[in-house]
């Protein structure tokens, strides 16, 4: 089989295609099971795209998905987002980009922010504003968060284009394939220089956002490892080998060292921080469609930095 291909059509702005040339292995077999087995296309990305005239093409024609294809037929599906269904309202804003190309890009979030509309924060949250930015610059797509973070935590993060991309690095979460380390700043110190937390996480019984360990919950490992000591406080950077909502500050808390900082499982202290001490620091992954490996990495944020001093940002 050859390499896959992604192609721009010249009629239509940022709108994305993947092709390739159906090999010996395919001949005889049905379209649409060959874009699943082969390709790793979702059964709804196929069930979105198949009804429209650029959806799938083979040899330039619409095709159905129950067609026989042939060996060395070209194939073209369309990976673009036809319409938006997040519901998520575009909201003016500054997003700062580590990356970015028609399939996905990095952003830099800031403490503060939203990931997704919610109580409290519906009009502006980094969904709303990378819309706002795909509409200033017509690109036909979604809001395809790979993975996220807290409204209060910092740090890169990377979102997909569309679905396709998006499905395929989801799969990768927890595997060498895409790492995240954090810097993270608590009160105290652990027992160790390094360790491995290992305890359950489940939703409190008595709160809609908080959670906590509990025998019954699901298996969450954080790994640690002291980085400076420094005012009564620890620098850490952790890693996390799952991905339990809440689940660093969870673990932190258990060990009798909870983020500076944080309202919820330590203590909220706003003339010293307006957020728990928590930043995504480094994320690893290798590219949906290329397989290269991407790296970034954004250094201690201020306000984070000035609690190791025991000055303000």
């Amino acid at each position: 089989m050859k390499p896959l291909e992604l192609t721009a059509c010249s009629d239509a702005h940022h709108v994305r295609y993947l092709s390739c040339t159906i090999p010996p292995a395919g001949d005889g077999m049905a379209l649409g099971v060959w874009m699943r087995r082969c390709l790793g296309l979702s059964a709804g990305l196929i069930q979105r795209v198949k009804y429209l005239e650029d959806g799938i093409l083979l040899d330039g024609r619409r095709a159905g998905t129950n067609a026989r294809v042939r060996q060395g037929q070209q194939l073209r599906v369309r990976l673009s987002d036809t319409r938006r269904r997040s519901d998520i309202p575009p909201s003016p804003g500054a997003v700062r980009l580590l990356y970015e190309d028609d399939d996905l890009l990095v952003a830099d979030k800031p403490a503060g922010l939203a990931v997704h509309p919610g109580v409290g924060h519906w009009a502006d949250t980094l969904g709303g504003r990378l819309l706002a930015y795909y509409d200033s610059r017509q690109i036909p797509a979604d809001f395809h968060p790979v993975h996220r973070l807290d409204k209060g935590t910092s740090g890169a993060m990377v979102v997909a284009k569309h679905a396709y991309a998006q499905d395929k690095l989801r799969r990768r979460l927890h595997t060498p394939a895409f790492s995240r380390a954090y810097l993270a700043v608590c009160d105290g110190a652990p027992p160790r220089e390094q360790g491995c937390i290992n305890l359950p996480i489940a939703r409190a019984a008595d709160s809609m956002i908080r959670q906590e360990i509990r025998a019954d919950g699901a298996p969450a490992c954080t790994e640690y490892q002291v980085l400076r000591q420094c005012a009564g406080r620890t620098l850490l950077r952790l890693h996390l080998t799952t991905g339990r909502t809440h689940q660093i500050r969870v673990h932190m808390a258990a060990l009798g060292c909870p983020l500076t900082g944080d309202f919820l499982y330590g203590t909220e202290n706003q003339a010293l921080i307006s957020r728990p001490a928590l930043h995504a620091h480094m994320l690893s992954f290798l590219h949906p469609i290329t397989g290269r490996t991407m790296l970034f990495a954004l250094p201690l944020p201020e306000d984070m930095a000035a609690l190791l001093t025991g000055g303000k940002p």
